[in-house]
């Protein structure tokens, strides 16, 4: 296992990885056409956020988004971890525990991350095991959000 900043060369491989991610854990149909730019505008912009592919064997298995949320309280970032997909053939064999101690330990070399975060489907009792698992608990913020109408779909 290889785990790597992305880059323009895996634009195809984030869209589709988005895809089935949102296909599987939601239900939803992204569309082509907001994702590509979506994934394009990090990769173009380190300051939205970096994407990190696993490989295995020479084939991309597996991603994840970092993006930064700043914390006053903390004068430092948090990582939030998003985007997670891991393709169903190697599920199973340690390819997002690699993924997730390749995070933590790249948060703990940067003097301004104070931790990491990620929000998960209520729903979604495996992944929760599965960060539980790895050292992470669950915080004591409920989620909300409000979209604008043209936004809603996604």
């Amino acid at each position: 296992m290889r785990i790597r900043k992305a880059n323009k060369e895996d634009r195809q491989t984030l869209v589709d990885f988005n895809c089935a991610m949102a296909e599987e854990t939601e239900g939803k149909r992204l569309s082509v056409d907001t994702l590509t730019p979506g994934v394009d505008a990090v990769l173009d912009d380190p300051q939205k956020g970096f994407y990190l592919i696993v490989d295995v064997d020479g084939c991309a298995a597996g991603g994840l988004l970092i993006t930064t949320e700043w914390s006053d309280w903390r004068n430092a970032y948090f990582w939030w971890i998003q985007s997670v997909y891991v393709k169903p053939e190697y599920r199973k064999r340690g390819v997002y525990t690699a993924l997730h101690r390749y995070v933590e330990e790249a948060a703990e070399c940067e003097c301004n991350v104070c931790g990491i975060r990620l929000y998960v489907d209520r729903e979604n009792r495996r992944a929760k095991a599965t960060y539980e698992r790895l050292g992470m608990t669950p915080a004591r913020y409920d989620f909300y959000e409000w979209l604008l109408p043209d936004k809603r779909s996604n």
